[in-house]
């Protein structure tokens, strides 16, 4: 029997989202799915799992008002890529204000990890000022800072590059990055929505490894049972936000204390690189 009282997941047809609201739904919590696009593929496939599948726009408050009526939590996560920081910025405050007006109990916020750090990296800078929003909005919140997403490496263009036995990257080929996979993300945010009291103020940058590209090609080889090179490249060809980032990763680095979240955390699993390889048909 669903947990009748449901949680809003925005980005619900996407890689965080899809991951979270699958999670809950799996654990019979009741889930509503936030979507521009009702009709997708992705949605209707929420829908068949058991999902409340709602059109919802950042741009239309009103659209926002009626998908967050009667919710007692929100997981929210944003993006400036298709538009920009300032978009971002926007959409992030339209929705903490929607969450207000709707009396939400409960907003997990998936920023990224190292945003609150000074980092210059446009969309680390727009999603610390959405923590920010979200610290002063008075209504509980958690801020997940998710590193490196593992779950890229499974599609478009560097899947793609895999099939080729390449791993590129704008990275040295000894520097050590911070990963972590989307059901991981979606594990620590279930955890901070089952125990709102034990998270709420709670900011935790997460990962489940810790691997440099040398180790990660090395990884995908044993996998895939093919060879598999690192290849650096220039980061300036991934245009200057992007470019931005790898720069601060290859110059300062994206650490995250994994020990700590597992000693903390051990309800979420957190996976390795190699574990998540394995779990996943990345059979590019």
């Amino acid at each position: 029997m669903k947990i009748s009282s449901p949680i809003a997941v925005t980005g619900a047809t996407g890689v965080q989202g899809g991951a979270l609201a699958t999670l809950l739904l799996d654990r019979g919590q009741a889930v509503r799915a936030l979507t521009r696009d009702p009709a997708s593929s992705a949605a209707r496939a929420l829908r068949d799992r058991g999902a409340e599948v709602v059109r919802a726009d950042f741009d239309d408050p009103v659209s926002l008002d009626a998908a967050l009526s009667g919710c007692r939590a929100l997981f929210l996560m944003s993006t400036p890529f298709g538009t920009d920081a300032a978009n971002e910025i926007r959409q992030g405050v339209a929705a903490i204000d929607a969450a207000v007006r709707a009396d939400v109990q409960h907003v997990v916020f998936s920023s990224v990890a190292h945003a609150d750090r000074g980092t210059g990296v446009p969309h680390f800078d727009s999603k610390y000022e959405i923590e920010q929003y979200l610290a002063r909005a008075g209504l509980a919140w958690t801020v997940l800072g998710p590193a490196k997403f593992m779950d890229n490496y499974a599609t478009g263009w560097a899947a793609s590059l895999l099939s080729e036995g390449r791993l590129v990257l704008p990275l040295s080929a000894d520097r050590s990055i911070a990963l972590v996979c989307a059901a991981d993300i979606a594990g620590m945010a279930a955890l901070a929505m089952a125990e709102p009291e034990r998270f709420a103020g709670v900011r935790v940058d997460i990962a489940g490894d810790q691997r440099t590209p040398v180790e990660q090609a090395e990884s995908f080889a044993a996998v895939l049972g093919r060879p598999v090179a690192f290849e650096r490249v220039e980061a300036r060809g991934y245009g200057d936000d992007l470019a931005a980032m790898f720069d601060y990763f290859d110059t300062v680095g994206l650490d995250v204390d994994t020990a700590a979240l597992r000693a903390e955390y051990p309800e979420v699993g957190w996976r390795t690189f190699d574990q998540w390889l394995g779990a996943t048909l990345v059979r590019t």
